[in-house]
C-alpha cells in the first residue's frame, strides 16, 4: 500500500532517503512487512466534487438519467477499497473489516468521506484514498452529461481535496 507502512516512523516528514519501496540501488520492490504484528487499523480520507446547483438538485431528486447517483457512486467506492491492491503497484493485498461511507450534498458540491478498517500488518489509507477517487469519479461519470458545456467541457466541474483526515493503529489487545 502506502510508502510508510513498512516503517510507520516514516509517516510524517520523511525524506527520499526514507523511501521505503526502493532498495539500495533505487529499483522498486515491495515492502516485506512479514515480521510486523497483526494490529488493527482504521483510516477515514474525504474529497469533494463542485457541480451546478441544477445538477445537485437532480442528484437530490434522482432525476439523473443513469440512476442513483449515491447509490452507485457508493457501491463503487468499496469495491475500490477492496481491489486497491490491483491498481497501486506495490500495495499488499489486505483484508477488509469494513468500509463506510458517507455523502454530504452541498449547494454546489458532494463531499465524500471512506472510512477503512482492516486488521493485519500494514495500514489502509490507500484504499481510503481509492474508495474516495473512484466514489467521486462514477458521481462525475452519472452526472457528466448534466455537466458537460456546449463545447464539450466541464468548466464547473472538478475533484478536489482529496486527503486523509484520519489514521489509527492499535494493539490487537487495546
Amino acid at each position: 500500500m502506502s510508502d510508510e507502512r513498512a516503517d510507520d516512523s516514516a509517516d510524517e516528514g520523511a525524506d527520499t532517503d526514507d523511501l521505503t519501496h526502493t532498495d539500495a540501488s533505487g529499483e522498486v520492490r515491495m515492502v516485506d512487512v512479514g515480521d510486523k504484528p497483526d494490529t488493527s487499523r482504521r483510516a477515514v480520507a474525504r474529497g469533494e466534487i463542485r457541480l451546478t446547483p441544477s445538477t445537485i438538485a437532480a442528484v437530490e431528486a434522482d432525476g439523473v438519467g443513469k440512476g442513483d447517483v449515491l447509490a452507485t457512486a457508493r457501491v463503487g467506492a468499496v469495491q475500490a477499497v477492496k481491489h486497491t491492491w490491483e491498481t497501486i503497484p506495490m500495495c499488499h493485498q489486505i483484508p477488509i473489516t469494513n468500509v463506510d461511507t458517507e455523502f454530504a450534498v452541498g449547494d454546489d458540491r458532494i463531499e465524500l468521506t471512506v472510512a477503512v478498517e482492516t486488521t493485519g500488518k500494514t495500514g489502509c489509507e490507500m484504499e481510503a484514498l481509492e474508495g474516495v477517487t473512484t466514489g467521486l469519479n462514477v458521481v462525475w461519470d452519472m452526472v457528466k452529461a448534466a455537466e458537460k458545456d456546449a463545447d464539450g467541457g466541464y468548466p464547473d466541474t472538478g475533484i478536489t481535496g482529496v486527503e486523509v483526515v484520519a489514521k489509527e493503529k492499535r494493539a490487537l489487545d487495546e
